[in-house]
């Protein structure tokens, strides 16, 4: 099988990364001047370009596990055509739907996925606003793909073309997309849910490229005009230093593990359980937040 020359999308990206993170910001100080944090864009640009720079290292293990998946395993061989694309499109989207989920659902997972949380504003800077340890084990989510045949580097192409897709929905200066549009794809209105610290917000939206799979999991919620977004954490960090940002909440688990006087199991679990797990079963997860919501918000529409 032939095998094409497919450069780094990414690298090509950065000029326009920056041209459009200025412009839109020069938007937004000029509409609210302020409300706009230069310390929080310089915050999410530098976890940006830690992300790539630590990337270089993970994609290269990453690379030699799917190479290997592929050579040795794969049950059968995808081509480079036009419809193995197509195909490939869904199935990295699909596994990065449960990746993405995963990253809400387990704290180990959120210990790498809180970074791009983190910030309380919601701009193109946010979607710079990347894992610099996420990437040395989200792929175990992607391993169906070379399995299933799909070229490594086709698996990486599609990755980085659902990383681009995902830049232009971080922002608040498009409201709503078509009605269609907003029926299959993600979009910002989508994504500044997801971005939500409301109870009702919490953990929806996981979508990549298309909103499909949240409808289909039970995770879909719409943005409401009556439910304002508030970005960021339920309890946030408030720093804008990347060291800190990178590595708070991994600090925070293991000290919650190895703190917590419980059984060795019960501390596994602190890695294991979603955000917000207890041993002694006074912790609160995102759904205990969001019935708490929905029970106080119906008793105050029958009062």
């Amino acid at each position: 099988m032939e095998v094409p020359n497919i450069p780094n999308l990414i690298y090509y990206a950065i000029p326009f990364f920056i041209v459009t993170v200025i412009f839109e910001g020069i938007i937004l100080f000029k509409k609210q001047p302020q409300t706009y944090q230069f310390k929080d864009t310089f915050a999410s640009i530098a976890m940006g370009v830690g992300n790539v720079l630590v990337n270089l290292i993970s994609k290269l293990l990453i690379v030699l596990i799917f190479a290997f998946i592929y050579e040795n395993y794969r049950i059968t061989t995808i081509p480079f055509a036009w419809w193995s694309w197509l195909l490939v499109l869904f199935a990295d989207d699909f596994c990065y739907y449960w990746a993405h989920r995963m990253g809400h659902e387990s704290r180990f997972f959120w210990a790498s996925h809180i970074v791009h949380h983190s910030s309380q504003k919601y701009n193109l800077s946010t979607a710079l606003r990347q894992t610099w340890t996420g990437g040395f084990f989200t792929f175990v989510f992607y391993f169906i793909l070379p399995f299933l045949g799909f070229h490594p580097l086709m698996i990486f192409t599609q990755m980085t073309i659902s990383l681009l897709y995902q830049y232009w929905i971080h922002t608040e200066l498009i409201a709503k997309m078509p009605r269609w549009f907003e029926a299959v794809f993600n979009t910002p209105s989508h994504h500044r849910v997801h971005h939500g610290s409301n109870p009702l917000y919490l953990d929806r939206n996981h979508a990549g490229i298309f909103i499909i799979w949240d409808k289909l999991f039970g995770t879909f919620q719409p943005e409401l005009k009556e439910e304002k977004v508030i970005y960021g954490l339920t309890s946030n960090i408030n720093t804008f230093n990347p060291i800190k940002i990178a590595f708070n909440e991994w600090f925070s688990v293991f000290k919650d593990a190895f703190s917590a006087k419980t059984s060795f199991t019960n501390k596994l679990k602190y890695f294991i359980k979603p955000p917000g797990w207890k041993h002694d079963g006074y912790g609160k997860l995102s759904k205990d937040l969001r019935e708490e919501w929905l029970s106080s918000t119906s008793r105050n529409k029958i009062n």
